[in-house]
């Protein structure tokens, strides 16, 4: 409990507060004189932002039992929710969309995103297709985007502001791989991107999809707005739209979408 506190820069004091307990008892809870209730626990975590899985991590730590379940996306009950996603991307197209865990793993897609990817090394395909790999590798889309250095910065700020959040050694680790990569070393340090001569409403992200197509893309980030299982917690649905006139018309070009189409 300390460790997330310190993580969201919370006193003992403040946080006693909100969640109406005296700092005294709540100093003894995290240093093992007290016994905290399961509902404390909530209570806490709530106002800490502290993920699901890790809310279990801290009821299992007192004692208690987790609450909190983690059923995967193909299990039978999660067939409604599943179906929903693989619409919501369906209905998306022409554009690409994807879904992420927490991890920026895709574990749904659809045609147009598939199209974008393609032609990359089997290697930086997965399983699991992650995108801060494949999108900040050399060998990935990396190669191909014409503002890499505005893009790299929001994906490496979404990188380590989600590894700080959740703690989870995998984020760690994966931005430290990310932060090794020679191309990003290149560009320097993500909070200091070059800012471009036209202050833009969002940043876009630019790339050649092949020798006849310049994509210009915006990206959009939706949640599932009170989840109580681990995994519906941890997903997200990224769809992406076109910047410009130009890239909604290639997109929703008869020659560019029947490459979506299976061979």
């Amino acid at each position: 409990m300390r460790d997330w506190r310190t993580r969201r820069r919370r006193s003992q004091l403040d946080l006693a507060l909100e969640v109406g307990v005296s700092p005294r008892h709540l100093s003894f809870v995290e240093t093992g004189r007290s016994r905290p209730s399961p509902e404390l626990l909530i209570a806490v975590a709530e106002h800490l932002d502290v993920p699901l899985r890790e809310r279990n991590a801290l009821l299992l730590a007192a004692g208690y039992a987790p609450r909190y379940p983690q059923t995967p996306l193909d299990d039978r009950s999660m067939a409604r929710v599943r179906a929903t996603l693989q619409r919501l991307l369906e209905a998306h197209e022409p554009y690409p969309g994807v879904v992420i865990d927490r991890a920026w793993n895709v574990v749904l897609v659809n045609a147009t995103a598939q199209l974008l990817v393609r032609d990359l090394p089997p290697a930086l395909l997965g399983p699991p297709l992650n995108v801060f790999r494949v999108c900040l590798h050399p060998d990935g889309l990396a190669a191909r985007t014409r503002n890499l250095p505005e893009w790299a910065a929001y994906l490496r700020g979404e990188l380590h502001r989600a590894a700080a959040l959740s703690a989870d050694p995998s984020l760690v680790a994966l931005a430290d791989e990310v932060e090794s990569y020679p191309n990003v070393v290149a560009i320097g340090g993500w909070r200091g991107a070059a800012a471009s001569d036209e202050p833009a409403l969002l940043v876009p992200f630019r790339f050649a999809l092949d020798g006849e197509h310049e994509l210009s893309l915006f990206t959009t980030l939706t949640t599932f707005g009170t989840p109580m299982d681990i995994t519906l917690s941890e997903l997200a649905v990224e769809l992406f739209y076109p910047a410009d006139d130009e890239t909604d018309a290639a997109l929703r070009s008869e020659r560019l979408s029947s490459r979506t189409s299976p061979s």
